[in-house]
This record gives structure tokens, C-alpha cells and sequence, in this order.
């Protein structure tokens, strides 16, 4: 705990000079913008087109961009916004967990006469416009809009044709198909999942499971605390139990249990393992890495998956340009930018569908308009509350190793999950 605890000092400390060195803006000559995603990902090359717009319809003002991790604003966000260092606009993680909190804490403004002034709840599907709505608890679904998610997000079932081709083995459209899949793979001694439960994949795998046998009060129950969460109830009863038999079995291996998400998609991509279940942010990278035929298809047997909007961008309360800011967002909702989007692996939310050219990412819209359009995002299983994040990596581990039963993993999921619910 000590050495984490140093750890983070070190970087809280890194974070602050950081800030401090970019200064801030200076008579609306420059708007300070964070985000986290890499120049070549879909949503990079878009917003990067975004500030290429901003700056030629303001010449006398610079975007000056930041790049921060996820995990470094995960950890540091509350102390940074509640600075004289925020920036002006930056992406955030959306749920209550995140947003939540910094919106219940008064740290982000209160965009809901922005959102009407530029019509972007008109865009928005229903549960994806929830991820930027937060009430006086923090809880995602109502209230005012403190966030706009502007692409969308899903986890599905990557997989490698060849080596399904290869082994003979026919691709899978039913659930039971999957089973069959998955037997005749490890009577092959190739394991059919690429996992990772040291991060958000494991939880992932566990989580649709327990969607497989839900509906969609469950989930309201569970992320937006509308009724009794029992993790001993039939849906998460049948997810633990699976998981630890799909592990019994060798659908999962037991050597994952340390390993992250990178380690994982990875291997998929080097031909470890014929498929993957994970999100939609690993398309693109595919598309671009790997030259054998692999294809997507939504998970069978259910009609609720992981997925929500993407992240959500945010102007923390202490912005001193929110006026630009709003622009700039607004910019974002713009054709040109959701096509760039759109046709580099990523999922708009407006773009023309006559302007998507590649065939594989039409198709990986349409699935998501498919979802989103019969409400079937469930969100993430982390969402729920702070800390949970790590409470689930720490359970699905044990069901990975053994080290507990399914048993006692719900009862420990229960108590952290009831622990955690916020009350004002």
C-alpha cells in the first residue's frame, strides 16, 4: 500500500507540473483541451479534425491539446478540476463512478442550455444521451446534462475465420453453437477465449452472462439503483457459475488471470486464440494489424449487451473558456468530423451513412444502431460506483484461480456493491 501510495504522489506531483507549465489561457487566445486517445484510433483522427476546423473559424485562437492517459485522469481528475489548472474542455470516462462524481462534487458545468441551444439531445439515442445525464446523487440517467457522448461504444465476439476454417470447426450463430465451437477447440488443445483478468475483460465476460438471463429492469435495478441488486439472483447465479465452468473446462485459461487487456488483444491478434469478446475499441487497431480474415458478430443468446456511449466530453466548472468549449463540442457533432470517425473504425452518432465506405465499419454501426435502437446497452458491470472497478477485477480473478467458489464470490460482490451506493 505504501508503494502505491508513493507511486501515486510521484504522479499527482507529475501531473500538477505538468499543468502548471501549460498555463493557462490568456484573453481567449487559447482554448486548453485534454483527451485521451491516440493520434491514429478513430476517435483521435476525429477530433484532431475537429481542432483543424476550430482553429481555422477562430484564427486568433489556439488549441492547445494535451494528451492524458485514461488511468492518469482516472485517479487525479477530482484534484485537477477542483484546481486553477483546469482545462477548458477534455474527455472523461462517463457512469457514476466517474462523471457522477465529479458532477456531484461541482466540478463540471451544468450543460443543459448548451444542449438545447445546439440540439444535440435530437441527436442522441435515448441510452446513449443517458450517460451524459447525472442527478443531485451523482447517478447517471436524469437530471441535468453535465456530459455529451458524441460516438458510440459495444462489446462483441472478435473472431479468426482462418483458424476456425483451419480446424474445421463451423462459425457460431447460436448459443449452443458457441458451446460446440468452444469443446471442439480445446479437443484441439487450443483454447477457444483470449481473456485478461487483471483488467475490464474478464468483468466483461462475466457480465454478459449475467445479461444473457436479464432484462432491461435488471439493469436499471443494478446501474441506476431503481430496485433490489441481488447478487444471488438467478441471472448472476448463472454468470458466476458459467465462468468458473467455461474456466473448469478450458474456454478460459487459468494462466489470464494476470494478464491485461493489451495482453490479450495482442494475442488475438497474433493467432493464439480464435475469438474475443471485448469492445469496439479494439476494431480499428484490428483493421489495421492484422492481415488475417476475421470478422465480428454480436454475442448469441441475448439481447442486452455491454456497451453505452463512448466517453463524454466534459468543461470542468473552473474552465475559463466554456463559451469556446461548447463550440468545439458542437464542432464534433458535425458531419465532416463523425465521418472521419465513422470510417476509421470508431462509431458516430451522426454521421451520413452513404459517407461510411468500408464495408466491415458500416457493419459495425449498424450493430450498434441495431442495439442502441432496441435499448440494448447495458452499460458496463464497474459503473455502478467508485472503487467496484477493482472489486470486480479482484472477483473474477478468484473465479479464474479457483481461490474462491462462485458462492463466496457473489456474497463478496454483494457486500461491495451495497457498501458503495450513494445516498445523497
Amino acid at each position: 500500500m505504501k508503494k502505491v501510495t508513493a507511486a501515486l504522489a510521484v504522479l499527482l506531483t507529475g501531473v500538477l507540473a505538468l499543468t502548471a507549465c501549460s498555463g493557462g489561457s490568456s484573453g481567449g487566445k487559447v482554448l486548453r483541451l485534454w483527451h485521451y486517445e491516440t493520434a491514429d484510433s478513430a476517435m483521435g483522427v476525429a477530433w484532431n479534425e475537429a481542432i483543424k476546423q476550430f482553429e481555422a473559424a477562430h484564427p486568433d485562437i489556439t488549441v492547445q491539446f494535451e494528451e492524458k492517459s485514461f488511468e492518469q485522469l482516472q485517479k487525479t481528475a477530482p484534484m485537477i478540476l477542483n484546481s486553477n489548472d483546469a482545462p477548458d474542455v477534455m474527455e472523461y470516462n462517463k457512469g457514476n463512478a466517474t462523471a457522477g462524481l465529479l458532477a456531484k462534487k461541482g466540478l463540471l458545468t451544468d450543460l443543459t442550455s448548451a444542449v438545447h441551444k445546439y440540439g444535440w439531445d435530437t441527436e442522441l439515442p435515448a441510452s446513449v444521451a443517458a450517460t451524459g445525464q447525472y442527478d443531485a446523487r451523482g447517478v447517471m440517467g436524469s437530471g441535468s446534462w453535465y456530459g455529451i457522448p458524441n460516438y458510440g461504444e459495444y462489446v462483441m465476439l472478435f473472431y479468426d475465420k482462418g483458424l476456425f476454417t483451419r480446424n474445421n470447426i463451423p462459425i457460431p450463430h447460436t448459443f449452443d453453437d458457441l458451446i460446440r465451437a468452444m469443446d471442439a477447440f480445446t479437443a484441439k488443445g487450443i483454447t477457444p477465449l483470449a481473456d485478461a483478468g487483471a483488467e475490464y475483460m474478464a468483468q466483461q465476460y462475466l457480465y454478459q452472462l449475467a445479461l444473457s438471463k436479464a432484462d432491461r429492469n435488471w439493469v436499471n435495478a443494478y446501474q441506476r439503483y431503481t430496485g433490489k441488486v441481488d447478487f444471488h439472483d438467478p441471472a448472476w447465479t448463472y454468470a458466476v457459475n458459467t465462468f468458473a465452468d467455461w474456466v473448469h473446462k478450458g474456454y478460459i485459461a487459468a494462466s489470464s488471470a494476470g494478464l491485461k487487456a493489451e495482453d490479450a488483444g495482442t494475442a488475438f491478434e497474433q493467432q493464439k486464440y480464435p475469438m474475443m469478446l471485448s469492445g469496439s475499441w479494439w476494431y480499428g487497431r484490428i483493421e489495421k494489424e492484422v492481415h488475417f480474415d476475421w470478422d465480428t458478430m454480436l454475442f448469441p443468446g441475448t439481447t442486452l449487451y455491454p456497451g453505452s456511449s463512448g466517453n463524454l466530453w466534459v468543461i470542468p466548472r473552473k474552465s475559463k473558456n466554456a463559451a469556446l468549449a461548447e463550440e468545439f463540442i458542437n464542432l464534433t457533432m458535425q458531419k465532416t468530423v463523425q465521418n472521419a470517425l465513422g470510417n476509421n473504425g470508431g462509431i458516430p452518432v451522426a454521421a451520413d451513412p452513404a459517407a461510411i465506405t468500408d464495408p466491415k465499419s458500416r457493419e459495425l454501426i449498424q450493430n450498434f444502431d441495431t442495439i442502441s435502437g432496441s435499448d440494448g446497452l447495458a452499460y458496463y458491470p464497474d459503473w455502478p460506483a467508485a472503487g467496484f472497478y477493482d472489486t470486480l477485477v479482484a472477483e473474477t480473478q478468484k473465479l479464474i484461480t479457483g481461490s474462491a467458489t462462485p458462492g463466496q464470490v457473489q456474497s463478496d460482490l454483494q457486500k461491495a456493491y451495497d457498501s458503495s451506493i450513494p445516498t445523497s
